[in-house]
């Protein structure tokens, strides 16, 4: 399909997307920027210097909604304000997330906007753990009688979120990952411009009749 086709198709970010994700990439600074601090990395583990970011993707690589935040752990508020954002841009089937988002709230309310909320259920936050793998399996419980998710479709979907995490290597692409910027704001400013390069080079290949998901032109 040519670009002169590309009205007949749904904007890229408005497709009828499956699911999204929610991932919380480390923003390492120059040893000079005062504002950032020391971070540990789970996925990585490593300390950095720097700042934390939380975005929501979808599977075509494509970040929806960010918050850059003085931590690589996120709060409840920031998890919430983020997600928010998501669903003004989109309503998936599913949104999945890590064991931080084992968050009341954060299920409740996206189950309430009809979106299937996958974190992995934290046994840590409670005195008295359930027997379950997803906190959404007890919420879904609660909620309806008539209701029942498949463990099996939920670890699939679950494990398959690989390919939405790619999101992070494409707006590293980008200059997410290092920031020379010096203090907090300047920094900031420099994060959402690379996200919002990585929306340009995914309209870009859109355009030009591509996979949005390309990570380069």
């Amino acid at each position: 399909m040519s670009s002169r086709d590309s009205s007949s198709r749904p904007p890229p970010a408005a497709c009828s997307t499956p699911r999204t994700l929610s991932i919380r990439p480390h923003v390492e600074a120059i040893q000079y920027n005062d504002a950032a601090s020391w971070n540990y990395d789970p996925t990585a583990q490593e300390y950095y210097y720097g700042f934390g970011c939380t975005i929501v993707s979808t599977g075509a690589k494509i970040p929806i909604a960010a918050e850059f935040t003085q931590a690589k752990q996120a709060d409840q508020e920031t998890a919430m304000r983020v997600t928010r954002d998501a669903l003004a841009v989109d309503t998936p089937i599913w949104m999945l997330g890590d064991s931080a988002y084992d968050i009341l709230n954060w299920h409740d309310h996206l189950l309430a906007a009809g979106v299937v909320p996958i974190a992995p259920y934290n046994p840590r936050n409670t005195d008295d753990p359930k027997d379950i793998e997803y906190r959404v399996e007890d919420r879904i419980e609660e909620r309806s009688e008539d209701v029942q998710l498949k463990q099996s479709i939920l670890d699939e979907t679950y494990n398959n979120r690989t390919g939405v995490e790619r999101t992070n290597d494409a707006v590293k692409d980008c200059g997410l990952g290092h920031v020379r910027a010096r203090g907090r704001v300047h920094a900031r400013t420099e994060v959402f411009l690379a996200l919002c390069l990585r929306l340009v080079v995914a309209i870009t290949n859109y355009e030009r009749g591509n996979e949005p998901g390309y990570e380069k032109l």
